[in-house]
């Protein structure tokens, strides 16, 4: 949900919290000398705390003031320096959102941090004249093109959730300013019979002036995809993908773009995403995409990448649910090696461990994602412990990263769940993988905001590069802190 103001910005220094010294990856020939950098603070006290609720429903509902979540990550191609982090603030416990979505933007290679409040929702300076008169906001996203312009997308409800909306704010500041935003779609359904959810948006990392933004659609859940070629100024008309499928239901869309063939022809797209038919019952789930050779304009049927994704996820020692992104079915992310083309797709699922927790799975596509490799574990955790919420990077040299949670220093005290998050790399196209955790000390989970799908951290995590290191950028819970129950944190 997007409507951005010019606000004066608060610089947040994130020289507070370093947490000890350099993390090294291991000496391993094949992965070779990589580092995790000390850990710093990107989030700061909530602006909308005075902000007044108006849910309404469902009822009862707890607002968790202060508590960040669900991160997302770009780096400017024109100057790497340049990053932009987005999130949501003050989450809600119950119907989703939060009171709003921030930006923060460092220029300094992540040195300093600077927020900025663009106008999602209500307690943004969204109104109802300027179409942003949303109570809750959810799924920011970020994503800057070939020509330095930044674009967050976001989405916007009601109390009630009969009102849904997807909108998009640009930058052309590296993140210090936002535009008004445009929306891209809005529908009043007070029968609940049309939602949109889970916007992605994508910039083209060539072609100037064009982005991508993609969502789902009840009540089919096809994938609906909206373009703009003049920065942002307009959006087109959000079209369904799949029209000709009737009984395809799809969660969790993002758009990849290959790169451009040797004559610079029409770009070729991927729309990764969940999907099943009928349900998400294991047997009929699956991670697919649709594919466009001509730059949007026409689409493929459905691809699948594997199916029967069965996904596990709870608190070990109490049963208490995790809302990880699985609970979805185990929600997809993807990137693009920008050398060879190759694409890469991860996601949560129980496979490896024959239905007893999940693992981190990946599948890649050396022909522009007509057919998929067997998909494979990341993580290198110890048996029966559980892995959620990945993301994936491809640096320029091929390297390939993947991000996620972790729960193997957690200790059988019901009252805590010790987390960790971890970073896996592989230079052979994901035969060989080595991590290395993030986190100094685990944080408990229990601390995070409990929606009725559970402990929340967020359905993805940020993950970037600056051509020479990966940029995890996520959440952790600030343990025990009912006040303040969780931050973003990024490595340096």
């Amino acid at each position: 949900m997007s409507r951005s103001i010019r606000c004066n910005s608060v610089v947040i220094r994130t020289a507070v919290a370093v947490l000890g010294s350099l993390l090294l990856f291991g000496a391993s020939p094949a992965v070779g000398a990589a580092t995790v950098g000390p850990l710093m603070l990107v989030s700061g006290p909530s602006p909308f705390a005075s902000c007044p609720d108006t849910l309404g429903w469902p009822s009862p509902s707890i607002t968790y003031t202060n508590a960040e979540v669900e991160p997302f990550l770009a780096v400017n191609p024109k100057d790497q320096n340049n990053m932009i982090g987005v999130y949501q603030e003050d989450r809600f416990g119950a119907g989703g959102g939060a009171h709003g979505l921030i930006a923060v933007t460092s220029l300094d290679g992540g040195a300093t941090w600077t927020r900025s409040l663009p106008r999602f929702g209500k307690c943004a300076g969204g109104t109802a004249a300027n179409g942003d008169d949303y109570d809750r906001n959810s799924d920011p996203w970020v994503s800057i093109g070939g020509d330095g312009i930044a674009y967050f997308a976001g989405g916007g409800a009601a109390a009630a959730l009969t009102i849904t909306g997807v909108l998009a704010s640009t930058s052309t500041d590296g993140g210090l300013h936002w535009s008004e935003p445009v929306t891209i779609q809005r529908d009043n359904s007070p029968d609940y019979s049309i939602f949109n959810d889970k916007p992605a948006v994508t910039a083209d990392p060539v072609k100037p002036r064009t982005a991508y933004v993609v969502w789902e659609r009840s009540p089919t859940d096809h994938p609906y995809l909206s373009m703009t070629t003049d920065g942002g100024k307009s959006w087109s008309a959000g079209r369904d993908l799949t029209p000709q499928e009737d009984n395809l239901h799809t969660v969790g869309n993002i758009i990849a773009v290959l790169p451009h063939d040797a004559n610079h022809g029409p770009r070729t797209l991927v729309d990764v995403f969940h999907y099943a038919k009928g349900s998400f019952a294991p047997d009929d789930s699956f991670i697919g995409l649709v594919r466009s050779i001509d730059g949007g304009k026409t689409w493929s049927g459905p691809i699948t990448i594997t199916h029967k994704v069965d996904v596990i996820d709870v608190d070990p020692d109490t049963g208490h649910p995790l809302r990880t992104g699985a609970e979805f079915g185990g929600l997809p992310s993807v990137a693009v090696d920008p050398g060879s083309g190759t694409l890469y797709v991860v996601w949560a699922d129980s496979r490896f461990s024959r239905g007893t927790h999940n693992d981190i799975a990946l599948s890649k596509s050396t022909d522009g994602g007509l057919t998929w490799s067997t998909p494979v574990k990341v993580n290198q955790s110890p048996p029966g412990v559980t892995a959620f919420t990945p993301s994936v990077d491809v640096l320029p040299d091929g390297t390939v990263g993947v991000s996620y949670y972790d729960l193997r220093n957690n200790t059988p005290d019901p009252t805590t769940l010790l987390t960790d998050y971890f970073l896996a790399r592989s230079d052979d196209g994901g035969k060989r993988w080595r991590e290395t955790q993030i986190t100094p000390t685990s944080f408990d989970d229990t601390t995070a905001p409990d929606t009725p799908s559970g402990f929340f951290l967020g359905d993805y995590q940020g993950l970037a590069n600056d051509r020479d290191s990966f940029k995890p950028l996520f959440i952790q819970t600030n343990s025990g802190n009912l006040d303040n129950r969780t931050d973003v944190w990024r490595v340096r």
